[in-house]
């Protein structure tokens, strides 16, 4: 899984990181599939000991294109989790309420507490990429956000939040079939949207922005993760995995119970 890690420090060429790749699976959906299967089992058992021992909290930060897959990602990845231990952030264009207040305001609210797992579907990076692209703030505010963004995942992890990034990499070929998809489908026009097709002209400045944002906020507490999601099924089975692989180092255990039960007779 480091091998779609970005390391912290280095230069993204996102050109250079193929949005197909399948790794050793080479195409293969049915063991992908399988093995899927079975992480996604492990998934909803570490999640209900996260729940139940009440020490840990997990932070999971998707960002990509429009149609690059953050919806299906999360219903597909945490299909069998229980509900009440799983929140959803979805961050939109902000309230007249939330432009009152810094960028981080409408974040820090919906951040996980013991027990929880919270998903961000964009996120406060939104702050570095369409403000950026579009020259919302002035490029000496956006600038400095980098580092404010940093700080405040640092403070997350030091007060014990588990934090994973997740770009879902799609290619501008694959963004056409999806798009092309959802226009032919009456049921799917609900998801289209004109203003996606003026974001798309942006594809090379958007590519820089998230170039940046991933050289510039990969840590060793927060780090980002490039997937190939132009296959669904690779990207659910490489996410899946990389989530239950931190789980697994923390190490989780039921709570034991401080009442002694040897003697219930239940009646």
């Amino acid at each position: 899984m480091k091998s779609y890690q970005v390391k912290v420090g280095s230069k993204v060429d996102l050109n250079k990181w193929d949005p197909d790749g399948t790794h050793s699976y080479d195409g293969d959906k049915d063991s992908a599939k399988a093995a899927f299967a079975r992480l996604n089992q492990k998934l909803e058992r570490f999640q209900e000991i996260l729940y139940a021992e009440h020490k840990h909290k997990l932070l999971i930060v998707l960002q990509a294109r429009d149609t690059g897959g953050k919806d299906s990602t999360i219903r597909r990845v945490f299909e069998h989790v229980n509900p009440q231990g799983v929140k959803v952030a979805s961050f939109k264009v902000p309230t007249d309420e939330e432009m009152d207040h810094d960028y981080l305001w409408r974040v820090h609210k919906v951040v996980p507490g013991k027990g929880m797992i919270s998903i961000f579907n964009r996120s406060h990076y939104e702050d570095v990429l369409v403000v950026r692209v579009h020259n919302l703030v002035p490029q000496k505010i956006w600038e400095k956000r980098y580092e404010h963004i940093n700080h405040f995942e640092e403070m997350l992890a030091d007060e014990g939040t588990t934090i994973l990034k997740f770009y879902l990499h799609i290619d501008k070929d694959e963004q056409k079939k999806r798009l092309q998809a959802r226009l032919e489908d009456p049921e799917k026009h609900w998801k289209f949207s004109l203003g996606d097709l003026d974001e798309r002209k942006l594809w090379g400045e958007y590519t820089k922005a998230y170039e940046t944002m991933l050289e510039k906020t990969s840590t060793g507490h927060a780090p980002w993760y490039i997937i190939p999601a132009n296959r669904k099924w690779y990207r659910d089975l490489i996410i899946a995995n990389i989530l239950v692989q931190t789980l697994e180092k923390l190490d989780m255990k039921y709570p034991e119970q401080t009442d002694d039960l040897s003697n219930v007779i239940i009646e």
